[in-house]
């Protein structure tokens, strides 16, 4: 089968695209899915990267987990369809459209705690199979979404959802989303405004139309002057809730406005992962901050419930073939994107 397969921690020419990978074999209780469309994550470049660090050398080569194993087929979005059932599977299932839950969980209890992720400890989705864990592949063949729609959601919906379940996000409340133009930025605005929010959100001029369309209420354009002074000019009650997938130097100029008792529910770090930060303005005021990687069981579940009931409507960016994953990577460095980046393997 045709794979991009990550063979070393580096630039985008550490990706190479194998023709005469492999096709996997379903193990027992896995089903083997045919790959239709599979969308790029900061993830996905951050494991190239090896730009996760070690708990005591934050500059360490390192993946989310810390070691890894080379060679890895990357990708934790994926739709498709079941092509081959291992043993113990039902083959029912075959010919099933199919939306891929990535984790991979150490336990079986519905609110487990995700120790490894498809495409880092196991290989994912870009390629044209993949084989995965029968029950982590949801059969949403009567889905509205398109293939492309529903390889957005496992882990910017599924991420976002677990921001705002763990923060407790309830209508009626105001949140702040950082980074809202993105993937899962676009997400936490959506889904907090079905739940009856008031979203501000953060993101460039240019795109705050689509920031708006997608449920925001205020729109706070980063390149324009001091954004901690717009944000409270916005809000002059303050914040209940920040949902954060950037946060840098905006943990600390931004924590001042949440309430007293607020949430800051944090889950990347793309605009710098080493921060100065006055303690007092925590401990103060009774704010809790969280840390958030990924969803549970019971998280991807009721995402699942959304994509097949046609609720959610996730933007697509741009579509690449496989073989064009450099390509992808690198247009979705350029952050110009509007949503997600999918690749679609011939």
């Amino acid at each position: 089968m045709t794979a991009a397969v990550l063979t070393r921690f580096g630039a985008p020419d550490v990706l190479e695209v194998r023709r005469d990978w492999p096709r996997p074999k379903p193990r027992p209780g896995e089903v083997l899915v045919r790959v239709t469309a599979a969308a790029v994550n900061n993830t996905d470049i951050w494991t190239r990267e090896g730009a996760y660090g070690l708990p005591n050398d934050p500059d360490a080569k390192a993946g989310w987990l810390g070691e890894f194993a080379f060679p890895r087929i990357q990708g934790g979005d994926v739709a498709g369809t079941v092509a081959e059932v291992g043993a113990g599977v039902s083959d029912g299932l075959i010919g099933r459209r199919v939306l891929v839950d990535p984790a991979i969980y150490g336990a079986d209890d519905d609110d487990a705690t995700p120790v490894g992720y498809l495409g880092s400890e196991a290989d994912g989705g870009f390629a044209q199979y993949v084989a995965v864990t029968a029950s982590h592949a949801h059969d949403v063949t009567a889905s509205p979404l398109s293939d492309a729609q529903l390889a957005c959601l496992p882990v910017a919906f599924g991420t976002a959802r677990a921001m705002l379940d763990r923060a407790h996000l309830r209508a009626g409340e105001t949140v702040l989303v950082t980074g809202a133009s993105g993937g899962v930025g676009l997400a936490l605005v959506q889904l907090a405004a079905a739940l009856g929010a008031r979203v501000v959100a953060i993101t460039s001029g240019a795109k705050g139309g689509a920031v708006m369309e997608a449920g925001a209420s205020v729109v706070v354009n980063r390149d324009s002057g001091d954004v901690a002074a717009q944000v409270a000019a916005a809000v002059p009650d303050g914040l209940h809730v920040v949902a954060d997938i950037a946060g840098g130097a905006g943990v600390s100029t931004l924590m001042p406005l949440l309430r007293t008792g607020g949430r800051w529910v944090i889950a990347g770090a793309v605009a710098g992962p080493v921060i100065d930060f006055d303690l007092r303005r925590l401990y103060l005021h009774n704010v809790q901050l969280i840390g958030s990687s990924m969803h549970t069981r019971v998280h991807f579940r009721r995402l699942v419930d959304l994509a097949r009931s046609g609720s959610l409507h996730p933007q697509i960016s741009s579509t690449f073939d496989l073989t064009e994953i450099a390509e992808a990577q690198s247009e979705f460095l350029t952050r110009r994107h509007i949503g997600k980046i999918v690749l679609l393997p011939s």
